[in-house]
């Protein structure tokens, strides 16, 4: 095969669907190339070599060859399995919402290292069982801040003052905080108390090693997930799979 079609990547496998009678259309995050969908021929025949490097989650090296319509994987090497993200249900859960939201908010071929790493890390980090809340909400307060749609947080969105330490207001369609001065009232906007306003800036300020040691009471951590959440779902214009999966396991609570 001419090597001028073959290049070699880093990557971390977010989605699988089959493709034909024994092939698999696989979507990867790559330190080289971002976001690509690939096709893996014959992955879903018993003697594949390829099978078991190519399961969902796993960090992957690849060699990849150039095609008409879709690249074609034609040498897997698995460099990190992460085989708790597999066996325990909730972690299962928390990689697939990561996966979604990575697919989701990245387009195809947009190289950016630093999703790759934030992704990479994450899957790490749930895999060591990690407490999974400052994982998911550091995963994505700085995954929306690089896919560019970072929540304003720090001064009012509307008239742009500094905002105080009081009772201000979240708006997903305006894109973050208001004072109360231009929230209260408004259409879709919700009470922001100052404390879910504190812990959200300190994980969008601080590396992970201060934040996962930050100690949140259950009812902000309550309101700064249903707040994500909805901030989430606005921008990406259509429903989760994975957060339905994680209400059902989560139903019996997962705050300390």
């Amino acid at each position: 095969m001419n090597r001028e079609r073959l290049y070699k990547i880093n990557a971390i496998v977010l989605k699988r669907a089959d493709f034909g009678e024994a092939d698999r259309l696989v979507t990867v995050y790559s330190l080289e190339e971002g976001k690509l969908r690939l096709l893996a021929k014959g992955v879903r025949k018993p003697t594949s070599r390829k099978a078991g490097h190519l399961e969902l989650f796993t960090h992957v090296k690849l060699l990849v060859a150039k095609g008409k319509e879709l690249d074609i994987i034609t040498q897997a090497e698995a460099l990190e399995y992460f085989p708790n993200l597999r066996e325990d249900l909730l972690r299962t859960g928390y990689a697939h919402y990561i996966a979604e939201l990575t697919d989701g908010f990245m387009a195809e071929q947009d190289k950016n290292p630093q999703v790759y790493s934030l992704v990479l890390e994450s899957f790490r980090r749930l895999d060591k069982g990690q407490e999974a809340w400052p994982i998911m909400r550091f995963f994505e307060l700085h995954l929306l801040t690089l896919a560019g749609y970072r929540p304003e947080l720090f001064v009012c969105v509307k008239c742009r003052e500094p905002l105080k330490a009081s009772v201000n207001y979240f708006s997903v369609a305006d894109g973050g905080a208001l004072c109360p001065r231009c929230g209260e009232g408004k259409d879709g906007a919700t009470a922001l108390s100052q404390g879910a306003l504190k812990i959200m800036r300190f994980f969008l300020t601080r590396d992970y090693e201060y934040c996962q040691h930050l100690r949140i009471p259950h009812n902000l951590g309550v309101e700064v997930e249903a707040i994500l959440r909805r901030y989430i779902l606005y921008r990406l214009e259509r429903p989760l799979k994975s957060t339905r999966f994680l209400d059902k396991l989560e139903s019996g609570g997962i705050y300390g």
